[in-house]
């Protein structure tokens, strides 16, 4: 098999670029290699897989690279985006353009194949908005909904679409137009609307990828700033666990064509900011210094996944939870922060 990674030396994209190459898969990763830290993962996956690795630099904004990179392709995994809510409120236009008119020139040098490859798009959580409605309550350092339904079992695929900032229009529209080409042209697509991912060749930033950026601010010594009051609780999901349903979606893919499911570490794994902080405390041996600003435009106090639906139709589950997984990316990024060589997958395990 051959399977293109779009953003494929970014976080996401690395690990599963790494996991199709062990499995023995040619991979076509393109990146425009714009982001900090991808060029480090970038030289990570050639020098673990010098075979069967193609690069293309480039943007998915230009048909003409997505043309070249699709070709003779069976597989797509899109992650190629712009990736943080608090940019597309700075530039929106920058959003869009990359978010929706990269994914739908994406979709077009797709459709215009003989044979159009299976397409899985990662969406997000702030499809949802701010979920305004949902009443939440403080409770032990940290919200949770006074509904007991969405305390057992959190956010299902039901819930009304309400995007919400410049980011959440751009990825929920794009979110509808991969589900819509598998109505409207035959498509084989299918949409991962995820929570908070994190892991190994995460490069986070306060922007985006919070826990691997409260991590490498506390290994640096440096202060970590809470937006907010500290308690906003997510859902978060171990990089591995994640790869393991996308490979159960795209193994199904006639099945689930055209479906969108919430993907994230669901009820059993949640962590507010603070007991975050309390964890890499442990770690560290202190609890990092901490800074506070105000909430940010779109942050959502509570959000977590309901993911009975893949669960349900796949036998997912998740393997690694969130003490275990902070800790394996805390081991990751102390190796990086002392230039020790990179962790494999398996061996930061």
């Amino acid at each position: 098999m051959r399977a293109l990674v779009t953003g494929g030396a970014g976080f996401v994209g690395t690990n599963v670029a790494d996991r199709l190459l062990r499995d023995g898969h040619e991979v076509v990763v393109l990146d425009n290699l714009s982001r900090v830290g991808v060029r480090d993962n970038l030289q990570w996956l050639r020098g673990h897989h010098p075979q069967r690795l193609r690069v293309v630099r480039g943007d998915v904004r230009d048909a003409v690279v997505v043309r070249e990179a699709l070709q003779g392709v069976d597989q797509v995994f899109h992650f190629a985006a712009q990736v943080a809510v608090t940019t597309s409120v700075d530039d929106p236009r920058h959003d869009f353009a990359v978010n929706l008119g990269g994914t739908l020139n994406l979709l077009e040098e797709a459709r215009r194949l003989p044979t159009p490859p299976a397409l899985l798009f990662t969406s997000t959580n702030k499809v949802y908005g701010g979920l305004d409605d949902v009443t939440i309550e403080k409770a032990d350092g940290r919200y949770v909904p006074a509904d007991t339904r969405y305390r057992r079992h959190g956010i299902g695929e039901d819930r009304r679409l309400d995007f919400c900032s410049p980011y959440g229009c751009s990825k929920g529209g794009a979110d509808q137009y991969v589900i819509d080409y598998a109505k409207s042209y035959g498509l084989r697509t299918v949409v991962f609307r995820m929570s908070c991912i994190y892991g190994q060749h995460q490069q986070g930033n306060e922007d985006q990828g919070w826990v691997a950026h409260f991590v490498k601010q506390a290994l640096a010594g440096e202060p970590i700033t809470l937006y907010g009051d500290g308690r906003q609780v997510r859902d978060v999901l171990y990089v591995d666990d994640l790869i393991e349903a996308m490979l159960a979606a795209m193994g199904r893919i006639d099945e689930f064509a055209g479906r969108a499911f919430n993907i994230g570490g669901g009820p059993d794994n949640t962590v507010s900011l603070l007991e975050l902080l309390d964890l890499i405390g442990q770690l560290c041996g202190e609890v990092p210094q901490v800074d506070v600003g105000d909430w940010r435009v779109g942050d959502q106090r509570w959000y977590v996944s309901d993911t009975r639906a893949f669960q349900q139709a796949t036998g997912w589950s998740t393997t690694v939870d969130v003490a275990e997984g902070v800790q394996r990316l805390y081991l990751w990024l102390q190796s990086a922060a002392a230039g020790q060589p990179a962790l494999s997958a398996t061996e930061a395990h």
